[in-house]
């Protein structure tokens, strides 16, 4: 997997500090959700976790524009998670709730079955117990590709997920998105999702959406802050190759932004 991965080449944002970053990509992500409702209906978002994707869906929900957004015409889907039992502090989708996402749903008419959360571990679907990451990336991929026919893939792509109108990504000090690693095997992984093993960021066992799925998301945003991420920002920006910055391979079909802010654009 090369550097000059498909799709849009990227754009660069910077703001001043992390606040500010993150307040402005919640301003953001609400316009750009009134912008889709405008042309189509849903509108599909995926969400990431880590310290400034929760400030950011903190920021929302303070917003005065988030009542603007008909979010009983959004669906929001999860880029990566955390093996864990559902309900556990550390997972992606228990912050998001307490964030923003159990308030859209208490009064602001998100419907909860638009909430695509990945199994957690010992969650039941389909009767079946989920004992493994292979077991939660399976029934979320058969869960994206339920909604794919409207905007689904085209060409040779194999990953059946719906063109997602804004895909939100942190990225790590090594360069990962997602739970996509550097030197992991799930960078070649085809497919919507992959199961993870081995992560060097704890804990171990994770769940993520592959470069196939990602890949196909109409914008996405790579939304990071602080020093220690100015190398490997700067190295994805230069094009830097995928299996030793995978935030590299990050690209939106149709835009591709880096929303930074000053410590992290070095």
């Amino acid at each position: 997997m090369s550097a000059g991965a498909p799709g849009a080449a990227p754009l660069a944002v910077v703001h001043p500090d992390a606040t500010v970053l993150a307040e402005a990509a919640a301003a953001r992500l609400l316009t750009r959700l009134l912008d889709a409702q405008s042309v189509r209906t849903p509108v599909h978002a995926v969400l990431t976790g880590g310290t400034v994707g929760i400030k950011t869906l903190e920021a929302v929900a303070a917003s005065p524009l988030r009542g603007a957004v008909d979010w009983s015409g959004v669906h929001l889907w999860w880029g990566d998670e955390r093996f864990l039992p559902d309900g556990d502090p550390d997972r992606n989708e228990s912050q998001a709730r307490a964030a923003l996402v159990d308030a859209l749903i208490a009064d602001s008419g998100l419907p909860e079955d638009h909430v695509h959360a990945m199994p957690a571990r010992g969650a039941v679907v389909g009767g079946v117990t989920v004992e493994t990451p292979e077991q939660s990336a399976a029934a979320y991929a058969a869960e994206l590709a339920a909604f794919a026919e409207a905007g689904g893939p085209s060409g040779d792509s194999p990953a059946a997920v719906p063109a997602f109108d804004v895909l939100l990504l942190g990225m790590g000090p090594d360069g990962h998105v997602a739970s996509l690693f550097p030197g992991h095997d799930g960078l070649t992984a085809r497919g919507a999702t992959v199961g993870v093993h081995g992560s060097p960021k704890p804990p171990p066992e994770r769940v993520s959406l592959t470069f196939d799925a990602l890949r196909r998301a109409r914008e996405v945003w790579v939304v990071a802050a602080g020093a220690e991420k100015a190398a490997q920002a700067a190295a994805a920006l230069a094009g830097g190759p995928v299996v030793d910055v995978p935030a590299a391979g990050a690209r939106g079909t149709e835009r591709t932004l880096w929303l930074l802010d000053a410590a992290a654009a070095g």
